[in-house]
């Protein structure tokens, strides 16, 4: 699986073409549905292009982006980083229930950040799948002790700046779901190229990158796509 990372939680003016409106993520995800994509991953904003966890502006930028793209997957982020307060970030993405046609199919859960249990546990009771985020092997052994939370379809191996993905990977070894392998900034293409010559999933887009593997700046999400999938097709 090739998954389109679209935003994350980079700003505005780190790059010209990020998207960060609704609008401006359903185009990119038309674009990179074009180029053989089959799921996204989206940081929903407010009006101000603040990351947000609340309904009305998850619902509003999954239900436009699913209208450009049906039958994608959609995946967001709840990060802690948005909503310190466990609590209250499992109240928010417990309330994603009542979303319907802006519900997203799956969210990413930072295994080591407080309350991720509660995280997953409020998403399965709200129909959306569970994508964990293990940044380092620390996080990996947390989850193995803990085991697979109901409604978990992926594990998230986010290789850290200047890691090596072979630690990360070791530590990954017992889990029997899929695993989707990616890195961030100069390492990003690097990482990309260790999962497709292993092939396992993986991912590209201006939350991971913003330039081509050859270093040059980056057009945008579709022009990191096309990038991707030239090396897909030659590794």
């Amino acid at each position: 699986m090739l998954q389109a990372c679209l935003n994350g939680s980079r700003a505005r003016d780190e790059h010209p073409a990020l998207p960060v409106t609704p609008q401006e993520l359903a185009a990119d995800a038309a674009a990179v549905a074009e180029l053989g994509v089959t799921a996204l991953h989206v940081h929903p904003r407010d009006t101000a292009g603040e990351e947000v966890l609340a309904g009305p502006e998850v619902a509003t930028a999954v239900s436009v982006v699913r209208a450009a793209v049906p039958g994608l997957e959609i995946s967001v982020t709840t990060g802690a980083w948005i909503q310190p307060d466990p609590v209250r970030r499992a109240e928010l993405v417990a309330g994603w229930a009542v979303l319907a046609a802006g519900r997203p199919d799956t969210a990413s859960v930072n295994v080591h950040e407080d309350g991720w249990q509660q995280v997953c546990a409020a998403l399965h009771s709200a129909g959306v799948g569970i994508e964990l985020g293990v940044f380092h092997v620390q996080a990996a052994q947390t989850l193995r002790a803990n085991g697979f939370p109901p409604g978990s379809v992926r594990v998230l191996a986010e290789v850290q700046p200047g890691d090596a993905p072979e630690p990360l990977l070791d530590a990954l070894s017992w889990s029997n779901l899929p695993i989707l392998l990616h890195g961030q900034d100069d390492d990003a293409w690097s990482v990309f190229g260790e999962a497709v010559r292993l092939g396992l999933s993986t991912r590209m887009g201006l939350e991971d990158a913003l330039c081509r593997p050859d270093g040059t700046p980056a057009l945008g999400n579709a022009d990191l796509i096309a990038a991707a999938r030239g090396m897909l097709r030659t590794m």
